[in-house]
């Protein structure tokens, strides 16, 4: 097994809420996809693999980060400030395209996925530039990282 890969992730339901069912399923698949297939590592620390829980600490994403005894490695706190454009679109663009699986036609829910793809992309390049120098991540575990993210802002 890789030391530079997470192998739990734990979501801190307090400072979330819950989701309706199609964000909580949206979270759930990204938690198996990343424990699946990830790379994730604090910048200079080679002691993995890693436990990560996630939460939300005075409006800052909060990433506990420990080894696989549960011995902290280190808390990093971003800021969400740069991400509030996406994910205000984001957020939009979902809400359009879980209406539209429901009721509108192949090529319009196909449009609408491009733009929600699309955005979730910008979202997990930003929150890799704003780790990078502090956790090493590759671009898919970014993306599911972002998913987490967009799950841990919306309160229900």
């Amino acid at each position: 097994m890789s030391r530079r890969k997470l192998i739990s992730i734990t979501l801190d339901e307090a400072s979330i809420g819950r989701g309706n069912a199609d964000q909580e399923h949206e979270r759930q698949i990204a938690i198996y996809d990343l424990v699946e297939d990830n790379t994730f590592a604090p910048a200079e620390h080679d002691g993995g693999p890693y436990m990560l829980r996630i939460a939300m600490h005075d409006a800052k994403l909060a990433l506990d980060i420990r080894t696989e005894p549960d011995e902290p490695v280190m808390i990093h706190l971003l800021s969400l400030t740069p991400f509030r454009r996406i994910l205000k679109d984001y957020f939009l663009v979902c809400e359009s395209y879980y209406a539209a699986i429901r009721t509108a036609s192949p090529s319009q829910i196909e449009a609408i996925d491009m733009g929600r793809r699309g955005l979730h992309n910008e979202g997990a390049q930003l929150l890799a530039e704003r780790l990078a120098g502090k956790i090493d991540v590759d671009f898919d575990t970014a993306r599911r990282l972002f998913t987490l993210v967009t799950a841990l802002h919306w309160k229900g």
